[in-house]
């Protein structure tokens, strides 16, 4: 029998069910099915640094494999002959720790790229090698990983590449400018097949010479989003949404996104707006860091302002998206200020993002910072490059607390989850307060507790008449 959430006004209370554990006298919010719950969240911080290459390391790449409930990390060891190396990490609380490094190929590569198949429950790990881009499927075994033979994607150079995984299709789709076709921005569809993969044609998204290629899977529309440096249109930013179907790709007309010489383009997708979010450098004199939002709509893309994050010089963008918090993470290395690695956090809203202070993650030379979204512990790890291989996990702040979620106080007495739950609402007295000041407002904070300052958002939780009773009030 399903449980009936429907909240019911009771005299000058409201019968609810709750959701978790309800104490008795705590503010509470109203939920999307109708439970009640009290409010919850974290603070933003930043864990201890964790070395997961103690040698020269380069070009790292992340992601999170959700069959697992781990990171795992690959990159150039330059320690150890240019070898391409993985490695698999456990998120606990605020840090994160390592197991054995494992040889992905015994050859020197460049440019990397990494994807999760939630499907085959696979990474695939990209690379260039020997003059070819080439690829393995890896299996999360504990705190370990193994892979697959190697796979050719193509013969011949690539100068950048990203992969993403498409959820509709159940494919990998990695994405690169292609030096052996004059750098067109290019694409294959993989299809995983226990520890092997296999891929379609190449399909070109532009017949144009291309650079700093990135992708991103649009979960609303069911498109990839693809975006690169035009260089056969002034060096513009471009992006085009890709169709897939089979092993194949079809691409729509490009739109521009910056009108001007764009570089270190990386974009990513906020589920929670539907958007595409993307970063990048001006290119030429400015060399300013931008973000801008894009709306996939059809086979097409528009987009709104684009939103100033510094005037310094940046490389190396990367961006995710935090599921819980609903924000979005954008790290980069800031080269007007002596190279430091950052991240900053936006939260879309409509056609534009609101952004906070950048913060300094890496207070050393950094390079190649890569990112992923530990679902399970609800943390996004920083990877990168500061002469060694380290990560660092961050917490992005959020509360489930809004502007237009708070509903009143709970009373008599605690309630185990799926209990029925009495709230006291708008206009009735809260008599199981303590501490109060008769006549002081009161204000719902972030954390679920209640203060005197308004938190962000406002909420007023109601008025105190005595030490241990408050009018409530929305």
């Amino acid at each position: 029998m399903a449980l009936d959430t429907i909240p019911k006004q009771e005299g000058g209370k409201l019968k609810a069910v709750a959701s978790g554990t309800l104490p008795s006298g705590q503010p509470v919010v109203v939920n999307a099915d109708g439970t009640v719950s009290v409010i919850g969240g974290a603070s933003e911080s930043l864990g201890s640094e964790s070395i997961f290459n103690s040698g020269s390391t380069d070009v790292p790449t992340s992601v999170y494999d959700a069959n697992a409930g781990k990171i795992v990390v690959a990159y150039r060891d330059e320690s150890n002959s240019d070898y391409i190396v993985a490695v698999v990490g456990t998120v606990s609380g605020s840090s994160i720790s390592f197991g054995s490094e494992v040889v992905v190929a015994n050859s020197a590569i460049t440019e990397t790229a990494i994807a999760y198949d939630a499907n085959a429950q696979k990474v695939v790990v990209f690379y260039e090698i020997s003059n070819a881009l080439n690829c393995k499927v890896g299996t999360v075994s504990g705190t370990s990983i193994s892979f697959g033979s190697e796979v050719t994607v193509k013969s011949g150079t690539v100068i950048t590449v990203d992969a993403t995984y498409d959820e509709n299709s159940q494919k990998v789709v990695v994405f690169y400018a292609d030096n052996s076709n004059g750098n067109k921005p290019t694409a294959k569809i993989g299809t995983v097949s226990g520890t092997s993969i296999s891929f379609g044609s190449e399909v070109v998204a532009k017949a144009a010479a291309s650079d700093f290629v990135s992708i991103t899977y649009d979960s609303n529309a069911q498109k990839v989003v693809a975006c690169w440096q035009d260089q056969g249109n002034s060096n513009y930013g471009t992006a085009a949404v890709g169709s897939v179907s089979g092993t194949s790709i079809s691409f729509g007309t490009p739109a521009v996104f910056q009108s001007a010489s764009t570089e270190n383009i990386a974009v990513g997708f906020d589920g929670s707006n539907n958007k595409a979010v993307v970063a990048y450098k001006e290119g030429g004199a400015n060399n300013d860091f931008y973000v801008i939002v894009g709306t996939v709509s059809g086979t097409g893309i528009s987009f709104g302002t684009r939103v100033q994050i510094t005037t310094n010089s940046t490389q190396w963008h990367h961006i995710i998206y935090d599921e819980t918090a609903q924000k979005v993470v954008i790290t980069y290395r800031d080269r007007g200020d002596s190279d430091y690695g950052k991240y900053v956090i936006g939260e879309v809203s409509g056609t534009s993002i609101t952004l906070e202070t950048p913060v300094v993650f890496s207070a050393t030379t950094t390079e190649h910072p890569s990112l992923s979204y530990d679902s399970a512990n609800n943390k996004v790890v920083i990877s990168y490059r500061a002469s060694t291989g380290r990560s660092k996990v961050l917490q992005v702040g959020y509360s489930t607390l809004t502007s237009e979620n708070y509903i009143g106080i709970s009373s008599g007495g605690a309630v185990a989850d799926t209990g029925n739950a009495t709230i006291d609402i708008v206009g009735t007295v809260n008599k199981e307060q303590s501490g109060l000041t008769p006549g002081q407002q009161y204000y719902v904070q972030t954390d679920g507790t209640i203060g005197e300052t308004p938190a962000d958002p406002s909420v007023l939780a109601g008025t105190a008449v005595s030490a241990t009773k408050m009018v409530v009030k929305s």
